[in-house]
């Protein structure tokens, strides 16, 4: 089947405000510009998530394929969104099957910008298994070097999260957006439209925010069996990670991160650790 027909709505991603600072002195700053988009699947209402809106096509695909609402990108025909009313509406091929059902049972998260998956999602860690990958701690100062120097709606206007993928050192997608699971989704739904197929079990995912269950969990239903963090992990994000063999890193930055599960899938290389800022793979 042919892959979905995709709008290409754009939002500006940040606007000009006035401020006064603590000395009485007038200027401008920019800020996010956050906005809701309210997602419709076969004109049932299924949620409203706050974004950025730089790519909210790949972020509502995104968003269906890691909820496990839509097993395949050939089940969906269509993803319109009109920001004039602040909707995507999804038209699927033939429908999901009990999608009241499936919906109905919410978990509340400590993400900001989307604040609850399905319940169900919970039920089928014992499901995923990741293939077998690792990296070098040469391609993860690489990995790290790259982030930083990506230019940023963060630099210019804070208050977001950012996510990228890797194939080792070399960043192949970078997003923006008010939440964490946000930016994790778009990355999914962009990687969904690869054609042919792209695999997952290279691939290296980086995140700003920490490592809580929920994240640990969207990046192994994307097959991704590796997990940077610039933040810390929490204690159900590491219980999960242990028990899908997928390695965490967190508290990635410069020359320094912590790797708290799967060591193996990391290839030390400690004297790296004392030289230079740039290291190359």
């Amino acid at each position: 089947m042919p892959l979905p027909f995709l709008t290409e709505a754009r939002a500006p991603l940040t606007r000009e405000i006035e401020t006064v600072n603590e000395h009485g002195e007038r200027g401008t700053i920019s800020i996010p510009a956050e906005r809701p988009l309210t997602v419709y699947v076969d004109k049932h209402e299924l949620v409203t998530l706050m974004t950025l809106g730089a790519r909210p096509e790949w972020l509502v695909l995104g968003y269906l394929r890691n909820q496990r609402l839509v097993r395949s990108v050939d089940e969906v025909e269509s993803v319109t969104v009109d920001w004039e009313t602040g909707a995507a509406a999804v038209k699927t091929r033939s429908g999901i099957e009990d999608l009241e059902g499936r919906t109905a049972r919410r978990v509340v998260t400590t993400g900001c910008g989307q604040g609850s998956v399905f319940g169900g999602l919970m039920d089928e860690i014992e499901s995923i298994e990741l293939p077998p990958a690792s990296i070098t701690q040469a391609q993860l100062y690489g990995l790290l070097n790259a982030i930083r120097l990506q230019e940023s709606t963060y630099k210019s206007a804070g208050s977001v999260h950012g996510c990228a993928l890797f194939h080792g050192d070399e960043m192949l997608l970078f997003v923006e957006d008010v939440g964490r699971h946000n930016a994790i989704d778009t990355i999914a739904g962009w990687m969904w439209l690869q054609d042919p197929v792209m695999r997952s079990d290279d691939k290296v995912f980086y995140t700003t925010g920490r490592l809580t269950s929920e994240m640990i969990i969207k990046s192994a239903q994307m097959g991704v069996p590796i997990v940077v963090s610039r933040s810390g992990i929490t204690q159900m994000g590491l219980e999960i990670a242990q028990r899908l063999h997928l390695c965490a890193i967190g508290r990635a930055a410069n020359k320094r991160f912590l790797c708290c599960s799967a060591h193996e899938r990391l290839l030390m290389q400690p004297e790296l650790a004392a030289i230079g800022p740039r290291v190359a793979a």
